[in-house]
């Protein structure tokens, strides 16, 4: 009893904490939550169950590579006031500009339309229902909820939906998996050169290293310069020292959590789907018994949660990262999510088109699961071109000013593009 009031006492506290740390962090924390969305969950549990343990040497080498490739971004629309969309256009031919925003809008609308799918079987489990009933519900509420609160609200709102994902890191302890198996297949890589193995990585790096996350996170900055009163390019353009550094830990932490919670996934899937004789993932129920053994008959409500969760949470960042492209690309003025949809209706009908084409896309039934799994490979292979011209762009010092890229991060850039690549090319030869 006298346990339980310390804890009590401590609660306060605790809650204060929490709430200053959130207020510290900024978009990286946003961007690394919103990359663990349903398709990334899918992508996630179908590799622990079909490869085992055998994927866990990616999570720290796309942590890495993640950090590289955000932060890039992150400083491209720091110190250009632009975001990347923008940038692309005005460094590059147009066509190229053009073909690689229509390229990314086009994977954003297909991970978007799977993640309705994934949300919709997952809330199925719970209260039942048809599956295109709660693609509207949920599509609907994902446009509402970005356009009718102020950016501030919406951020903070998004921050907290980013703790659902925090039931992965429980559920991997409480089921005990062989830790040293673990531990060697993180720091040990096993390559496996057959078809289905090599479209799986091309999965995990596709929903983890994910077009759409380079364009938002560059235009997350430069919200975030609207909101401090940085209204014209001239005000935002250049950056100090400390915002770059504050925008790299940003990075850094966000980074970190999201591929935790990808290892997570992975090693609770490959545990508990092993010992239950499941050697893949054809349903949303197949994808809840990996939590059942820390949530026992709770573990549909926490699938659903964690689903739910992070769909409301990535899929306003889809539609916004179509919104954004679109507009830097074709010249679209008052682009911002501080706008109302009266003062930027081209704006705001994107991000709205974007979630119908996903709404009208679960008309024809799609397998949630296989079309959570099968946009993260269109989003692997979309990926390689984009890091080319990004890393071009991080180079150039007529842009960048002197926060151009280090030797380290060129490097692990070109590992990132050339694994990518590599990857992609061996599945489909």
């Amino acid at each position: 009893m006298e346990e339980a009031r310390e804890y009590l006492a401590a609660l306060p506290r605790f809650l204060t904490n929490c709430r200053s740390f959130l207020a510290k962090t900024g978009p990286g924390l946003i961007t690394g939550a919103a990359d663990d969305d349903p398709s990334g969950i899918s992508t996630y549990a179908i590799a622990g169950a079909t490869a085992r343990y055998s994927m866990l040497w990616l999570a720290p080498l796309t942590t890495v590579m993640m950090i590289v490739v955000q932060g890039m971004c992150a400083r491209i629309g720091l110190v250009t006031g632009m975001g990347l969309a923008e940038a692309l256009r005005k460094n590059f031919p147009f066509p190229l500009a053009a073909a690689l925003g229509i390229m990314t809008i086009g994977a954003n609308t297909l991970n978007l339309g799977a993640d309705l799918a994934g949300m919709a079987a997952s809330i199925r489990l719970l209260v039942g229902g048809p599956p295109l009933l709660w693609v509207v519900v949920f599509g609907v509420a994902c446009y509402v909820a970005p356009v009718y609160l102020n950016y501030r609200t919406f951020v903070n709102v998004v921050k907290v939906l980013a703790l659902s994902l925090g039931a992965y890191v429980v559920a991997m302890f409480a089921i005990h998996p062989p830790w040293l198996e673990v531990l060697a297949s993180t720091l040990i890589p096993r390559v496996h050169l057959d078809r289905t193995w090599l479209t799986t990585v091309v999965a995990v790096l596709g929903t983890t290293i994910t077009p759409y996350l380079f364009y938002w996170q560059a235009s997350l900055m430069v919200e975030e310069d609207k909101a401090q009163g940085k209204v014209t390019l001239t005000q935002r353009r250049g950056a100090t020292k400390k915002e770059v550094a504050d925008a790299n830990a940003d990075v850094t932490l966000g980074m970190i959590v999201s591929n935790a919670i990808m290892f997570c996934i992975i090693v609770t899937t490959a545990t508990t789907l092993s010992r239950t004789g499941h050697a893949s993932i054809q349903s949303a129920q197949d994808a809840a018994e990996a939590l059942r053994p820390l949530a026992g008959d709770f573990a549909y409500v926490l699938f659903a949660a964690g689903m739910v969760g992070t769909g409301l949470l990535a899929i306003p960042t889809l539609a916004g990262s179509s919104a954004f492209v679109f507009a830097e690309t074709f010249k679209v003025r008052g682009a911002s999510l501080a706008a109302t949809p009266d003062r930027a209706p081209r704006f705001y009908g994107v991000f709205g088109a974007g979630i119908a084409i996903g709404i009208a896309f679960n008309v024809f039934h799609v397998d949630p699961i296989g079309a959570l799994f099968w946009s993260a490979v269109v989003n692997g292979v979309a990926a390689v071109p984009l890091l080319v011209v990004i890393t071009l762009l991080a180079n150039r010092r007529s842009l960048m000013q002197r926060w151009t890229n280090s030797r380290a991060a060129n490097v692990w850039a070109i590992l990132t593009i050339v694994l990518m690549a590599g990857a992609a090319i061996g599945m489909f030869f």
